[in-house]
């Protein structure tokens, strides 16, 4: 893969790689407008591009990576096109699971299953059960998903579990997150120019570096992936203290 030789290439200017990236990823709509195609033709050609950039993070060595596929919010878009988007994952799920799994991939899922057709929830349960002992890469997908509404199970879940006030740390808040026992991302890239993180990760991003590119996310390939970690192994990350010079 010419690609491949590239990074190679490139590696003395990638002294550090993040862990851990999250992308939104927006654009969709206006990348199939500008084509004069449907808006649902701008989802199929992001999830096509969804397999590159996995391909990618597989080569490159990325352990994990966050992907904001639906959020609570997007209930209120036009049926027709919420009925295309399930109409995608459940494509993806079935023409993409056997070859993610093969190459290593652990899907995990993040959000809440309820209101999804059951058929759907019971081929995401199949792909989390076959892939959950895969290591190359953890590929976390927020779907139904929404930040607030994390925290707000989160809370839910200790007030069951009758966690006391003074019990009560950021760790032991983490671990009702639905990310528990991951490493919060360094990394938060967002396509298509936008400048806000629409209620994606608002715990775990709270330290994370924060890339935005006007590319629209089906357009979003391998050197546009590549700019964003060089540009993230430029940044020096202080996390609210001031380095001794």
């Amino acid at each position: 893969m010419v690609w491949r030789n590239k990074q190679q290439d490139n590696e003395a200017d990638l002294p550090v790689l993040p862990r851990h990236i999250a992308i939104i990823m927006d654009g969709n709509g206006r990348w199939a407008r500008k084509r004069g195609l449907p808006r649902v033709a701008g989802h199929r050609a992001g999830a096509e591009n969804l397999r590159r950039i996995i391909n990618a993070c597989v080569d490159i060595g990325i352990e994990i990576l966050t992907i904001y596929a639906f959020s609570t919010e997007n209930w209120d878009r036009p049926e027709s096109e919420v009925r295309g988007l399930m109409n995608i994952f459940t494509r993806v799920l079935d023409q993409e699971l056997a070859e993610l799994h093969k190459q290593g991939v652990c899907l995990h899922h993040l959000g809440d299953l309820k209101g999804i057709e059951p058929a759907l929830q019971d081929k995401v349960r199949h792909a989390l059960e076959l892939t959950k002992d895969n290591n190359r890469l953890i590929l976390n997908v927020a779907f139904n998903y929404g930040g607030r509404a994390e925290i707000l199970h989160a809370i839910q879940q200790m007030l069951e579990d009758n966690v006391a006030a003074e019990d009560l740390t950021e760790e032991l808040f983490s671990n009702y997150l639905f990310t528990r026992g991951l490493p919060d991302p360094d990394l938060v890239i967002r396509t298509s120019g936008e400048l806000r993180i629409s209620n994606f990760l608002i715990w775990q991003a709270a330290y994370a570096e924060l890339y935005a590119t006007p590319t629209y996310w089906p357009d979003f390939d391998r050197d546009e992936l590549m700019a964003a970690l060089l540009e993230y192994a430029q940044r020096e990350r202080r996390y609210g203290r001031v380095l001794e010079s």
